[in-house]
């Protein structure tokens, strides 16, 4: 039996997911959370063969999971379910420690069998966004990434310095780096094409 434990915000699409997986008879779901945090105590608390989560979550985020997880050293592996289907999302998330990487419009039997590849200790990627993934490397660093997701939330650069424990000319020049290195003419439209290609 191949336990699995679900993360996904949306408690319809959670409900969903648990009865799909429970139809088959190798698989048993032993953990529901709706937020990235409470999936990361699920996992410690039940050791599950396989955690599948959604990437964009309250508290922890998906990749904050698979790379949390990674950090520790658990075996458990992680697949991430989802409706963006955009390689820089992928690229991210392969390199946070994800096994696995399958949009949400997938036939559902796929999932199943992508937790099965995974347990077995491989890999479940959809080939032709794979592809895409290594086409077009993203240029952002960690820090640039990190400023430009707060500054697209309407945060001003004082209060991203507080955050970030960082001083505001710091905050700028990160700014500054993001909106060039995307050949954006602002932080708005640097968000906007970060986000369009899965970066952000």
């Amino acid at each position: 039996m191949i336990r699995v434990v679900l993360a996904e915000d949306q408690a319809m699409v959670l409900g969903a997911l648990g009865a799909l997986l429970e139809m088959e008879a190798d698989l048993q779901v032993v953990g529901k959370a709706q937020n990235g945090n409470d999936a990361l105590t699920l996992v410690f608390k039940l050791d599950p063969d396989v955690v599948v989560t959604d990437i964009e979550m309250p508290g922890r985020t998906g990749l904050d999971l698979a790379r949390e997880l990674k950090q520790q050293g658990k075996r458990t592996g992680v697949i991430i379910l989802t409706t963006f289907a955009r390689p820089g999302y992928l690229r991210r998330a392969l390199d946070a420690g994800a096994s696995g990487y399958l949009l949400k419009d997938a036939p559902s039997h796929h999932l199943a069998e992508a937790i099965r590849r995974v347990h077995a200790g491989g890999r479940a990627v959809d080939p032709e966004l794979a592809a895409e993934a290594w086409s077009e490397a993203d240029p952002l660093t960690d820090r640039e990434r990190q400023v430009l997701r707060l500054a697209s939330e309407g945060r001003s650069t004082a209060d991203i310095a507080v955050d970030l424990k960082l001083s505001e000319g710091t905050v700028r020049n990160y700014l500054s780096e993001a909106i060039n290195k995307l050949g954006a003419k602002n932080r708005v439209e640097a968000a906007r094409v970060a986000r369009g290609k899965g970066w952000l």
